[in-house]
């Protein structure tokens, strides 16, 4: 009996010593063990962005927002060399208000413009990162405009509908001439080894939007110059804004089509299966993947950016007319004398 006794009372006080052991040992675990840490480093961070006694806002958050501004402003106004040209904008304004020579303040306000369209299309197409290509396309075909929109409402607005025409012209021959040459001549550069490959319904779809649009400008030319119509001036006014109606409902109605319509065919096409000799291509696969780009600002910076460059283009915009008037009404005073 005192032998089980004993053995008894030695294994209890063991088993005491274990618990003691790992109470001990979870308390310090709890206090060193990763989830505690973090926990402590969530509440020195929380207590660092606790608002001040005096309503001011929160410190952590202050850098945050700064350095967001900071981060969006180095990338879109000095990440490109053409950016230089900015601040002959704000030049062309004060040699207006200051010395008034017109000559100055359209080469300054052009120069001004150049940049600030060029960051314009960048802004949207940063945006087109978040709004997927159909909704890209149609904001870069919107706002690479924009420009041109704009000058062509304040000559509007002045009476220089010949200005305007002649900017319309130029638009188109770019755009259908030289910006489309380029796409073809530079694709042809870069995948030389492929053949490019475009959406047969997407080209039927334009080709008839731009025999449309080429139509709209060609019959009003045509009525003017045969002077075929019954009355002279009225007719071909009337045809005129019947055809710019036509042209705009068919925009709208190209644009459900795309939106709503066939969604799947301005999808990318997948090149490399349309290749023979994926063997020989697989290094341009790499290349592919390399060149995937990310958007470097978010879609919210994109945005404000498009509002400030727009405006900022309305406002040299609206120089740069006044000047062509007042060397149109000059011209038409020499004229006249």
């Amino acid at each position: 009996m005192d032998y089980k006794l004993q053995v008894g009372v030695q294994s209890h006080l063991e088993m005491g010593s274990l618990e003691d052991r790992s109470m001990q040992d979870l308390h310090d675990e709890c206090l060193h063990s990763p989830e505690t840490d973090a926990r402590k480093n969530q509440i020195t961070y929380s207590n660092e962005l606790l608002p001040f006694s005096d309503g001011r806002l929160p410190v952590g958050r202050n850098n945050m927002i700064g350095h967001g501004v900071y981060r969006s402003i180095k990338t879109v106004v000095f990440s490109n060399k053409l950016n230089l040209l900015m601040p002959f904008g704000p030049l062309a304004i004060l040699v207006h208000k200051l010395i008034a020579h017109n000559g100055w303040v359209f080469f300054l306000s052009l120069l001004g413009i150049t940049p600030l369209a060029e960051r314009l299309s960048y802004a949207t197409e940063q945006l087109a990162f978040y709004t997927g290509p159909t909704i890209g396309g149609l904001l870069n075909a919107t706002f690479g405009n924009a420009t041109e929109l704009i000058i062509s409402i304040y000559a509007l607005k002045s009476g220089m509908t010949r200005v305007v025409q002649l900017s319309l012209l130029g638009s188109i021959l770019s755009n259908m001439l030289l910006v489309l040459g380029c796409a073809f001549f530079c694709g042809g550069l870069v995948y030389h080894r492929k053949e490019q490959v475009f959406n047969k319904a997407t080209a039927v779809v334009n080709s008839g939007l731009l025999l449309m649009a080429v139509m709209g400008l060609l019959f009003p030319a045509v009525l003017h110059y045969t002077h075929t119509e019954r009355q002279y001036g009225k007719s071909e006014l009337s045809l005129s804004r019947f055809s710019s109606c036509v042209m705009l409902v068919a925009y709208a109605a190209y644009l459900v089509f795309q939106l709503k319509g066939q969604n799947d065919l301005y999808a990318p096409i997948n090149e490399e299966n349309l290749d023979d000799d994926d063997d020989d291509d697989d290094d341009d696969g790499d290349d592919d993947d390399d060149d995937d780009e990310a958007p470097e600002i978010s879609k919210w910076e994109s945005g404000i950016w498009l509002v400030i460059l727009t405006a900022w283009i309305s406002i040299l915009s609206d120089y740069l007319v006044d000047t062509i008037e007042y060397v149109r009404l000059l011209e038409d005073h020499v004229c006249s004398h």
